[in-house]
């Protein structure tokens, strides 16, 4: 019994592989394409509660390690492997989705960034548009005033 993990540990397992599980359902979504600057926010919003809750299950890793290498020196080799083997793919699986979190974070900000520089560069763009429209319709001078065709060709 001594080379076999205590209660706690296949309950911090279960608790976060379901984490876990969560987390890749939620990333493997098929993404939107998204216009709506507040719903991008929505969207990093939840992206980093989701990185939070993972760091959240930093002290159990730790924990499963720490037994498990605690086990490895008491426990027949075969026992051993077993863990050992359990415990890698976990961490692959949680160092994995970490980065992909990351990496969705990142590109999500990025193309915030974009949106808010093009929603601005449009409302330059419609602001000089409306001028233009008010210089167009403005009367054209008279044929014999040469200041006022000049400054109006200066306008222009």
């Amino acid at each position: 019994f001594d080379s076999l993990p205590p209660a706690h540990y296949k309950e911090t397992m279960d608790t976060i592989l379901v984490r876990i599980q969560q987390s890749e359902t939620k990333l493997s979504m098929p993404q939107v394409v998204v216009a709506e600057y507040e719903i991008m926010e929505q969207r990093l919003g939840e992206l980093k509660a989701l990185q939070s809750s993972l760091q959240e299950q930093q002290k159990g890793l730790n924990y499963l390690s720490t037994t498990v290498e605690d086990m490895s020196r008491k426990a027949p080799a075969e026992v051993s492997q077993r863990y050992r083997s359990e415990i890698e793919v976990l961490l692959g699986r949680w160092k994995k989705l970490s980065a992909q979190l990351v990496e969705h974070c990142q590109k999500l900000e990025e193309r915030m960034t974009k949106l808010q520089r093009f929603q601005n560069d449009t409302k330059t763009l419609k602001k000089w548009m409306a001028e233009v429209d008010v210089f167009l319709k403005e009367e054209w001078p008279a044929l014999g005033d040469s200041g006022a065709l000049e400054k109006q060709l200066e306008q222009c």
